[in-house]
Protein backbone atom coordinates (compact mmCIF):
# COMPACT_ATOMS: atom_id res chain seq x y z
CA UNK A 1 0.00 0.00 0.00
CA UNK A 2 1.40 3.37 -1.03
CA UNK A 3 0.95 6.49 1.10
CA UNK A 4 -1.71 7.82 -1.25
CA UNK A 5 -3.68 4.58 -0.84
CA UNK A 6 -3.34 4.78 2.93
CA UNK A 7 -4.64 8.34 2.85
CA UNK A 8 -7.64 7.18 0.81
CA UNK A 9 -8.43 4.53 3.44
CA UNK A 10 -8.15 7.12 6.22
CA UNK A 11 -10.33 9.59 4.33
CA UNK A 12 -12.98 6.90 3.92
CA UNK A 13 -12.80 6.10 7.64
CA UNK A 14 -13.00 9.81 8.43
CA UNK A 15 -16.20 10.07 6.40
CA UNK A 16 -17.90 7.39 8.53
CA UNK A 17 -20.95 8.96 10.14
CA UNK A 18 -21.88 6.08 12.45
CA UNK A 19 -19.24 5.96 15.19
CA UNK A 20 -20.15 2.33 15.91
CA UNK A 21 -19.14 1.47 12.33
CA UNK A 22 -15.75 3.20 12.50
CA UNK A 23 -13.15 0.66 11.18
CA UNK A 24 -10.68 1.00 14.04
CA UNK A 25 -8.26 -1.81 13.25
CA UNK A 26 -8.09 -1.19 9.49
CA UNK A 27 -7.70 2.56 10.05
CA UNK A 28 -4.88 1.88 12.52
CA UNK A 29 -3.20 -0.35 9.93
CA UNK A 30 -3.56 2.44 7.35
CA UNK A 31 -1.92 4.86 9.79
CA UNK A 32 1.03 2.49 10.23
CA UNK A 33 1.39 1.99 6.47
CA UNK A 34 1.17 5.73 5.91
CA UNK A 35 4.19 6.06 8.19
CA UNK A 36 6.11 3.21 6.49
CA UNK A 37 4.45 1.74 3.37
CA UNK A 38 7.10 -0.98 2.86
CA UNK A 39 5.66 -3.44 5.41
CA UNK A 40 3.15 -6.29 5.37
CA UNK A 41 0.28 -5.69 7.83
CA UNK A 42 -0.98 -9.29 7.84
CA UNK A 43 0.56 -9.93 11.27
CA UNK A 44 -1.81 -7.34 12.73
CA UNK A 45 -4.89 -9.05 11.33
CA UNK A 46 -3.61 -12.48 12.38
CA UNK A 47 -2.98 -11.29 15.93
CA UNK A 48 -6.42 -9.70 16.14
CA UNK A 49 -8.08 -12.86 14.81
CA UNK A 50 -6.23 -14.98 17.37
CA UNK A 51 -7.43 -12.62 20.09
CA UNK A 52 -11.05 -13.00 19.01
CA UNK A 53 -10.68 -16.80 19.06
CA UNK A 54 -9.07 -16.87 22.50
CA UNK A 55 -11.63 -14.45 23.95
CA UNK A 56 -14.53 -16.58 22.71
CA UNK A 57 -13.00 -19.65 24.34
CA UNK A 58 -12.37 -17.92 27.67
CA UNK A 59 -15.83 -16.34 27.87
CA UNK A 60 -17.27 -19.83 28.38
CA UNK A 61 -15.97 -19.95 31.95
CA UNK A 62 -14.50 -16.55 32.84
CA UNK A 63 -16.01 -13.13 33.52
CA UNK A 64 -15.79 -10.60 30.67
CA UNK A 65 -13.01 -8.55 32.29
CA UNK A 66 -10.98 -11.66 33.17
CA UNK A 67 -11.49 -13.25 29.75
CA UNK A 68 -10.41 -10.12 27.90
CA UNK A 69 -7.34 -9.53 30.04
CA UNK A 70 -6.21 -13.16 29.91
CA UNK A 71 -6.84 -13.51 26.18
CA UNK A 72 -4.82 -10.40 25.37
CA UNK A 73 -2.03 -10.49 27.95
CA UNK A 74 -1.87 -14.18 28.79
CA UNK A 75 -2.57 -15.85 25.45
CA UNK A 76 -1.29 -13.16 23.05
CA UNK A 77 1.44 -11.87 25.41
CA UNK A 78 0.57 -8.20 24.88
CA UNK A 79 2.11 -5.92 27.50
CA UNK A 80 3.34 -2.40 28.09
CA UNK A 81 6.89 -1.45 27.13
CA UNK A 82 8.33 -0.44 30.48
CA UNK A 83 11.92 0.04 29.40
CA UNK A 84 11.76 1.83 26.03
CA UNK A 85 8.42 3.61 26.39
CA UNK A 86 9.32 6.44 24.00
CA UNK A 87 10.39 4.12 21.18
CA UNK A 88 8.45 4.93 17.97
CA UNK A 89 7.51 1.26 17.53
CA UNK A 90 5.26 1.54 20.58
CA UNK A 91 2.84 3.71 18.63
CA UNK A 92 2.73 1.49 15.53
CA UNK A 93 0.31 -1.45 15.34
CA UNK A 94 2.42 -3.37 12.80
CA UNK A 95 5.52 -3.15 14.99
CA UNK A 96 3.41 -3.95 18.05
CA UNK A 97 2.09 -7.14 16.45
CA UNK A 98 5.69 -8.29 16.01
CA UNK A 99 7.08 -7.11 19.36
CA UNK A 100 3.94 -7.81 21.43
CA UNK A 101 4.51 -4.65 23.46
CA UNK A 102 3.60 -1.01 23.12
CA UNK A 103 2.07 2.01 24.82
CA UNK A 104 -1.44 2.08 26.38
CA UNK A 105 -3.40 3.49 23.45
CA UNK A 106 -1.80 1.28 20.77
CA UNK A 107 -2.38 -1.79 22.93
CA UNK A 108 -5.90 -0.54 23.54
CA UNK A 109 -6.67 -0.68 19.81
CA UNK A 110 -6.24 -4.46 19.87
CA UNK A 111 -8.30 -4.77 23.06
CA UNK A 112 -11.10 -2.69 21.57
CA UNK A 113 -11.20 -4.60 18.29
CA UNK A 114 -11.16 -8.02 19.94
CA UNK A 115 -13.76 -7.02 22.54
CA UNK A 116 -16.13 -5.68 19.89
CA UNK A 117 -15.80 -8.81 17.77
CA UNK A 118 -16.39 -10.88 20.90
CA UNK A 119 -19.61 -9.09 21.76
CA UNK A 120 -18.30 -7.17 24.78
CA UNK A 121 -19.14 -3.55 25.50
CA UNK A 122 -15.71 -1.94 25.82
CA UNK A 123 -14.76 1.66 25.09
CA UNK A 124 -11.63 3.72 25.36
CA UNK A 125 -11.30 6.23 28.18
CA UNK A 126 -9.43 9.44 27.36
CA UNK A 127 -7.92 9.49 30.84
CA UNK A 128 -5.34 12.26 31.43
CA UNK A 129 -1.80 11.03 31.06
CA UNK A 130 -2.64 7.34 30.64
CA UNK A 131 -5.15 5.75 28.29
CA UNK A 132 -7.56 3.27 29.88
CA UNK A 133 -10.47 1.06 28.86
CA UNK A 134 -14.02 0.91 30.20
CA UNK A 135 -15.80 -2.46 30.20
CA UNK A 136 -19.45 -2.86 31.12
CA UNK A 137 -20.17 -5.73 33.53
CA UNK A 138 -23.18 -6.91 35.54
CA UNK A 139 -21.75 -5.07 38.56
CA UNK A 140 -21.27 -1.86 36.58
CA UNK A 141 -18.43 -0.34 34.57
CA UNK A 142 -14.84 -1.25 35.36
CA UNK A 143 -11.61 0.44 34.28
CA UNK A 144 -8.94 -1.76 32.68
CA UNK A 145 -5.33 -0.85 32.01
CA UNK A 146 -4.06 -2.40 28.75
CA UNK A 147 -0.52 -1.32 29.61
CA UNK A 148 -0.61 -3.42 32.81
CA UNK A 149 -1.87 -6.67 31.29
CA UNK A 150 -5.49 -5.54 31.32
CA UNK A 151 -5.78 -5.43 35.10
CA UNK A 152 -8.72 -3.73 36.79
CA UNK A 153 -7.99 -0.22 38.07
CA UNK A 154 -9.87 0.44 41.32
CA UNK A 155 -11.77 3.71 41.84
CA UNK A 156 -9.31 4.85 44.50
CA UNK A 157 -6.46 4.34 42.04
CA UNK A 158 -8.32 6.29 39.36
CA UNK A 159 -8.69 9.20 41.77
CA UNK A 160 -5.02 9.03 42.74
CA UNK A 161 -3.96 9.04 39.08
CA UNK A 162 -6.29 11.93 38.32
CA UNK A 163 -4.85 14.01 41.15
CA UNK A 164 -1.33 13.16 40.00
CA UNK A 165 -2.27 14.35 36.48
CA UNK A 166 -3.29 17.73 37.89
CA UNK A 167 -7.07 17.42 38.09
CA UNK A 168 -8.76 19.21 40.98
CA UNK A 169 -10.09 17.08 43.87
CA UNK A 170 -13.74 17.79 43.03
CA UNK A 171 -13.16 16.37 39.52
CA UNK A 172 -10.81 13.56 40.56
CA UNK A 173 -13.53 12.10 42.82
CA UNK A 174 -16.12 11.92 40.02
CA UNK A 175 -15.84 8.48 38.47
CA UNK A 176 -18.56 9.30 35.96
CA UNK A 177 -16.29 12.03 34.56
CA UNK A 178 -13.05 10.05 34.81
CA UNK A 179 -14.59 7.09 32.95
CA UNK A 180 -16.36 8.99 30.18
CA UNK A 181 -16.18 6.70 27.13
CA UNK A 182 -14.35 7.83 24.01
CA UNK A 183 -15.23 6.79 20.46
CA UNK A 184 -12.89 4.54 18.47
CA UNK A 185 -12.14 7.50 16.21
CA UNK A 186 -11.03 9.55 19.24
CA UNK A 187 -8.83 6.67 20.38
CA UNK A 188 -6.96 6.55 17.06
CA UNK A 189 -6.67 10.34 16.99
CA UNK A 190 -5.16 10.26 20.49
CA UNK A 191 -2.52 7.86 19.18
CA UNK A 192 -1.69 10.25 16.33
CA UNK A 193 -1.51 13.12 18.84
CA UNK A 194 1.07 11.13 20.81
CA UNK A 195 3.11 10.60 17.65
CA UNK A 196 2.92 14.29 16.74
CA UNK A 197 4.01 15.46 20.19
CA UNK A 198 6.98 13.10 20.29
CA UNK A 199 8.08 13.90 16.73
CA UNK A 200 7.73 17.66 17.21
CA UNK A 201 9.73 17.51 20.44
CA UNK A 202 12.55 15.71 18.60
CA UNK A 203 12.44 18.11 15.65
CA UNK A 204 11.33 15.31 13.32
CA UNK A 205 9.01 17.56 11.34
CA UNK A 206 8.31 15.17 8.44
CA UNK A 207 6.98 12.56 10.89
CA UNK A 208 5.07 15.25 12.76
CA UNK A 209 3.47 16.39 9.50
CA UNK A 210 2.40 12.86 8.58
CA UNK A 211 0.76 12.27 11.95
CA UNK A 212 -1.06 15.61 11.83
CA UNK A 213 -2.27 14.88 8.32
CA UNK A 214 -3.65 11.54 9.48
CA UNK A 215 -5.61 13.35 12.19
CA UNK A 216 -7.00 15.74 9.58
CA UNK A 217 -8.17 12.80 7.47
CA UNK A 218 -9.68 10.94 10.41
CA UNK A 219 -11.72 13.96 11.53
CA UNK A 220 -12.24 16.16 8.47
CA UNK A 221 -14.39 18.65 10.39
CA UNK A 222 -11.67 19.61 12.89
CA UNK A 223 -9.48 22.59 11.99
CA UNK A 224 -6.80 21.91 14.62
CA UNK A 225 -4.86 19.17 12.79
CA UNK A 226 -4.26 21.59 9.93
CA UNK A 227 -2.64 24.06 12.32
CA UNK A 228 -0.23 21.28 13.31
CA UNK A 229 0.35 20.37 9.66
CA UNK A 230 1.24 24.02 9.06
CA UNK A 231 3.64 24.12 12.01
CA UNK A 232 5.36 20.92 10.85
CA UNK A 233 5.70 22.21 7.30
CA UNK A 234 7.08 25.51 8.57
CA UNK A 235 9.63 23.53 10.57
CA UNK A 236 10.77 21.94 7.30
CA UNK A 237 10.93 25.28 5.53
CA UNK A 238 7.97 24.39 3.30
CA UNK A 239 6.35 27.79 3.73
CA UNK A 240 3.97 27.59 0.77
CA UNK A 241 2.66 24.28 2.11
CA UNK A 242 2.29 25.81 5.55
CA UNK A 243 0.23 28.65 4.07
CA UNK A 244 -2.00 26.12 2.32
CA UNK A 245 -2.60 24.22 5.57
CA UNK A 246 -3.43 27.43 7.43
CA UNK A 247 -5.93 28.27 4.74
CA UNK A 248 -7.58 24.87 5.26
CA UNK A 249 -7.80 25.54 9.00
CA UNK A 250 -9.50 28.89 8.44
CA UNK A 251 -12.00 27.37 6.00
CA UNK A 252 -13.02 24.68 8.46
CA UNK A 253 -13.62 26.83 11.52
CA UNK A 254 -14.14 30.56 11.41
CA UNK A 255 -13.73 30.60 15.18
CA UNK A 256 -10.10 29.64 14.64
CA UNK A 257 -9.59 32.19 11.90
CA UNK A 258 -7.87 34.70 14.16
CA UNK A 259 -5.18 32.27 15.32
CA UNK A 260 -4.76 30.85 11.82
CA UNK A 261 -4.62 34.33 10.31
CA UNK A 262 -1.92 35.45 12.75
CA UNK A 263 0.10 32.31 12.07
CA UNK A 264 -0.39 32.74 8.32
CA UNK A 265 0.80 36.34 8.45
CA UNK A 266 3.92 35.28 10.29
CA UNK A 267 4.63 32.64 7.64
CA UNK A 268 3.90 35.14 4.84
CA UNK A 269 6.48 37.53 6.24
CA UNK A 270 9.04 34.73 6.13
CA UNK A 271 8.23 34.07 2.47
CA UNK A 272 8.68 37.74 1.63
Amino acid sequence: MMRAEAEAVLAQAGATQDENAFPLLEAAIACALHEDPTRDPQAVRDLAAAGVERLAARLRWESPEEALAEAMSGDLRLSGDLFTYEHPDNTDVIALAQRRKGMPVSLGIFYLHVAKQGGLNVKGVDFPGHFLLRIETREGPLALDPFSEGRVVLPSELTRRALHAGLTPNVADRLDVLMTPASDREVLIRLQNNIFAAAAAMGDFPRAERSALRRALLDPRDHRPWLDVAAAREGQGALAGAMEALGRASELDHGAALAARAQRERVRLKIN
